[in-house]
């Protein structure tokens, strides 16, 4: 039963763990893995991230319908910010695996009894906030450069987008904000929620690692940010259909990057 500890484990001390430094084979070979994770039992782990691709498109369908046009790129883009802590489910797959224990997919919803599901939480909190964060400033952005009347259609949108100045501007300043919320997201969370799974260190802790393995390793977690934001890219083709297969595989490596990262603490 989870007890109620969040910005420290239950010793109320605040861990340090030992982080090793990796290079890019070790990001490509944790890829591999989670590929192999996957690969085990497709089916199961294409039923649980189905909630990727019809999330995807509910936010399409319901922005679209009400007004908001201008938020479809920013909820898509802003619902990868999510991802970490949606893929919980994933990294318990792939802890149970690397243990020889079953690993079959209703065992996902075993992370709800961790004793670390405050803090899970708690770092869960964290990222949304900066997704809605991130839409606020898109928001505004948008606001700011197009005036508060919304578009009249998607056509006349993004006519709009690609035919003007300040079409450009939103882009290039739009993207420039987005990479830095993921950049944030990237450094705070990269072995957070795979830490507190696999130990019970509390929310600081978990961020804290995820920052100083950021710091020690800022080319392969680079590398990292752009194959995770590039196969997202894909997977949203057709009607993020391919997050359905992405998102497991992401999920299942980030599992592996962090193994890679941080020191066993046994």
């Amino acid at each position: 039963m989870a007890t109620f500890h969040v910005m420290a484990g239950p010793d109320d001390m605040v861990a340090r763990p030992a982080i090793r430094r990796i290079g890019l084979s070790d990001v490509w070979d944790a890829l591999a893995l989670g590929f192999e994770d996957f690969r085990a039992k497709p089916s199961h782990y294409v039923f649980l991230s189905l909630i990727y691709p019809i999330a995807g498109v509910v936010l399409v369908t319901w922005s679209s319908g009400a007004n908001m046009l201008p938020l479809i790129f920013p909820l898509i883009a802003g619902f990868a910010l999510l991802g970490p802590f949606f893929a919980l489910g994933l990294y318990e797959i792939s802890r149970r695996r690397e243990r020889g224990m079953d690993a079959s997919w209703r065992h996902a919803l075993e992370v709800r009894h961790s004793p670390a599901l405050p803090s899970i939480l708690a770092v869960g909190a964290m990222l949304m906030a900066l997704f809605v964060a991130w839409l606020v400033f898109a928001q505004t952005l948008y606001t700011s450069l197009f005036g508060a009347e919304p578009p009249q259609s998607l056509a006349l949108f993004i006519a709009g987008i690609f035919s003007s100045e300040n079409g450009v501007l939103l882009m290039l300043a739009g993207n420039a904000i987005g990479f830095c919320f993921a950049l944030v997201v990237l450094a705070t969370t990269v072995v957070a929620f795979p830490m507190l799974l696999d130990r019970d260190v509390g929310a600081v802790a978990a961020i804290e690692t995820s920052l100083r393995a950021t710091l020690i390793n800022p080319l392969p977690i680079a590398c990292w940010g752009l194959i995770v934001a590039a196969l997202l890219i894909v997977g949203t083709i057709p009607i993020f259909v391919g997050l359905a297969v992405i998102m497991p595989i992401l999920g299942h490596a980030t599992w592996h990057l962090y193994r890679k990262l941080v020191v066993d603490a046994r």
